[in-house]
């Protein structure tokens, strides 16, 4: 059961049905279907299974990534990026609040009946808890980052048992993929799927461990952000902004298992099944959209001209990077000791990176590269048969300039590899 006592401003807005305890999974991340009437339907369902993008990405956009547009390699099928942030930001949204103001324009236009989504749990601010928004005003309480898990498909039930046809779901990747592989037999009129990059998920005990580790009072902190300029950026209770290097982060003193398998092997860091993807990492600051087919579009159109747009910019190079972390995971999944940078030239390299490192596009380029450096490392080591199901071909195709390629046992299965050879992927 999870609370149902949300703030009394937001209790007509906002509900939170009852669910069923999730059934028992390896490599889960708790999407939600295990606790619905079917259960079983995970095992075609899952990210973590036997994932196919490409059949995925053609029922969604009418066509699989293509290698002839090489940033589709990285982000997945998109028709336009943007660097964008609304002219008057929402007050307590994480950036300037794109995603909360869809969400709003959704309802407001009756484009949607229901918006399913997080809120934070009223008894820990960090806590991801499901709720199904029924008015714009509710989408208020939903504004800013939960980190943890929290089964927001399980309310796709009770959302058709209330008589919604027209939803909207705003959803990491790993509820996107199980949503799109379902979505055929849901039965809803309309979907509406604004999707948010996710990577490295913990759960919210373990995050506040983290938290505990960037200041003296942690239970003031009340907005965390990793962005753009190498930088994680705090905010306190009392007004108070502290921005930490990333080279600074206490990331050694965290427990080997901190970040689940899972995340470390989450091969859709930017959301491809998504309509539109809402992130920061080449927004240069502001955000960053990945409006990916007609949907996409409609959905950015609702915010006429209370979003300001511009083309995403790319600076630096990636490659040495993404060398130095392929190292570094590869010590850290082969069971050694990572090698740490001397205190004194932390604060040199820290403040060349914002400067000489990757930027815009290039950034986020350099974040897919890494990821998926990591998930093949960490299955390997790990999960060894895993490989082979769970690594779609755009993802060797991001490690192999690397030194890194399926072995003969890890090569996708026929099917998605028949497809991808079809858009020129390997």
């Amino acid at each position: 059961m999870l609370p149902a006592d949300l703030p009394a401003h937001t209790q007509a807005a906002v509900q939170i049905p009852a669910f069923t305890d999730a059934e028992p999974r390896d490599l889960c991340t708790d999407c939600g279907i295990s606790r619905s009437s079917e259960p079983k339907r995970c095992g075609r369902a899952c990210q973590f299974i036997r994932p196919d993008y490409p059949a995925l990405e053609a029922q969604v956009h009418g066509r699989a990534r293509d290698a002839a547009r090489p940033d589709e390699v990285f982000f997945g099928p998109f028709r336009r990026m943007l660097r964008a942030s609304l002219i008057r930001p929402l007050a307590n949204a994480q950036w300037s609040g794109i995603a909360t103001r869809l969400a709003e324009r959704l309802l407001e236009t009756g484009a949607v009946e229901a918006v399913l989504t997080m809120a934070p749990d009223p008894a820990d601010r960090w806590r991801p808890v499901p709720v199904l928004v029924t008015r714009p005003e509710g989408m208020a309480a939903c504004r800013g980052m939960r980190m943890g898990y929290a089964p927001l498909l399980a309310l796709l039930e009770p959302a058709r048992a209330q008589g919604y046809r027209r939803l909207a779901v705003i959803g990491i990747p790993c509820q996107v993929y199980a949503l799109r592989a379902l979505e055929a037999e849901l039965g809803f009129e309309r979907l509406y799927v604004i999707g948010t990059p996710c990577s490295d998920n913990t759960t919210t005990e373990r995050f506040h461990e983290f938290l505990a580790l960037l200041a003296d009072d942690p239970q003031t902190i009340v907005y965390l952000e990793f962005r753009a300029d190498y930088h994680v950026e705090l905010r306190f209770t009392d007004g108070r902004v502290k921005a930490i290097p990333f080279l600074q982060l206490p990331i050694s003193r965290l427990p080997p298992d901190f970040f689940p398998l899972t995340c470390r092997t989450c091969v859709d860091y930017t959301n491809a099944l998504s309509d539109i993807t809402v992130g920061y990492m080449a927004g240069d600051g502001e955000q960053w959209l990945i409006v990916r087919n007609g949907r996409g579009e409609e959905l950015l159109d609702l915010l006429g001209s209370e979003v300001r747009t511009a083309a995403p910019g790319s600076a630096g190079k990636r490659q040495g990077p993404v060398k130095g972390f392929l190292a570094n995971v590869a010590r850290a999944a082969g069971g050694l000791p990572l090698r740490r940078m001397p205190g004194w030239v932390r604060p040199i390299v820290g403040w060349l990176m914002p400067r000489l490192g990757p930027r815009g596009l290039e950034f986020a380029r350099a974040r897919l590269e890494m990821k998926a450096i990591e998930t093949v490392l960490h299955l390997r080591r790990e999960r060894p048969r895993r490989v082979r199901t769970m690594v779609p071909p755009h993802v060797w195709a991001l490690v192999a300039p690397y030194g890194l390629s399926p072995v003969a046992d890890e090569r996708p299965r026929s099917d998605a590899s028949a497809t991808a050879r079809r858009r020129g992927l390997p």
